[in-house]
């Protein structure tokens, strides 16, 4: 789709005065409250981002539930994934499988994980790698699309911290998303130093046959064995916005990258 749609007409109702931060929020922003499983953890108020350098190093199986019945050794995967990176970052699309959570796709690779599926479905334990943590931002951006997981799903994905309390409690139930679209297109990795990741997603949204791209960056702690959102306060801990233009993030997604 053409990246400066939303900014060429105000016939667009995604670029009415203050539609972006309304109708996106609530038509298909409010979808990435869902896609978090949670309205409360998504700061819909940044300005667009300026573009940021995106090295490369790309399972699941069903098991019981999501939580390790031990504390895993300190680096160590909760199910046991070699390939421990502690620096460097992604900058080509890693092969992955794409399966679907309803209509949204997501990434899955025997090297980079998910490695688990609980009882609830949710899909957990991603390499401790710089792959690993877009893997599992990327499966954020389903896992909480689905009113049968995004509950327990969230519960898992938010780390401990002193703002765990506060945004659970702000935790909204799912929205419906019928008539909304949303699809991972591309990626950039700002941060990774091996205890934390920061993740830029593209995501591309559709509704009322107007199209929207979207910038949400997911702020990562490695913890307990997997990566999971920091919940340092109460801010959220993924910060979103519209953009406009997608150069300087590599192209990845189920449509193709």
């Amino acid at each position: 789709m053409a990246a400066d749609e939303n900014n060429e007409t105000n016939e667009s109702p995604f670029t009415r005065p203050g539609f972006i931060v309304s109708a996106v929020v609530v038509a298909v922003v409010l979808v990435l409250g869902v896609i978090l499983g949670t309205v409360g953890i998504v700061n819909a108020t940044r300005e667009e981002p300026t573009a940021a350098p995106a090295t490369t190093s790309s399972a699941q199986e069903s098991e019981e539930p999501s939580e390790p019945t031990e504390e895993p050794a300190a680096g160590a995967s909760i199910c046991g994934l070699k390939g421990e990176v502690l620096e460097g970052t992604v900058d080509e699309a890693p092969a992955a499988e794409w399966e679907f959570q309803g209509t949204i796709g997501y990434p899955t690779s025997e090297e980079f994980g998910p490695g688990k599926t609980d009882e609830n479905g949710v899909r957990s334990c991603f390499q401790h790698s710089p792959e690993g943590a877009l893997f599992m931002a990327a499966n954020a951006a389903a896992q909480g699309s689905d009113p049968e997981t995004a509950e327990s799903w969230i519960r898992y994905a938010l780390a401990d911290g002193p703002g765990r309390d506060a945004l659970l409690s702000e935790s909204g139930g799912v929205t419906a998303t019928e008539g909304v679209r949303l699809q991972v297109a591309g990626f950039r990795v700002l941060n990774y130093d091996g205890d934390t990741a920061t993740v830029d997603l593209v995501i591309e949204g559709s509704a009322e046959g107007q199209e929207v791209t979207m910038s949400a960056v997911y702020s990562l702690v490695w913890e307990g064995g997997d990566w999971k959102l920091a919940a340092d306060d109460a801010s959220a801990p993924v910060d979103f916005a519209t953009i406009t233009d997608t150069s300087g993030y590599v192209m990845w997604g189920p449509n193709g990258g």
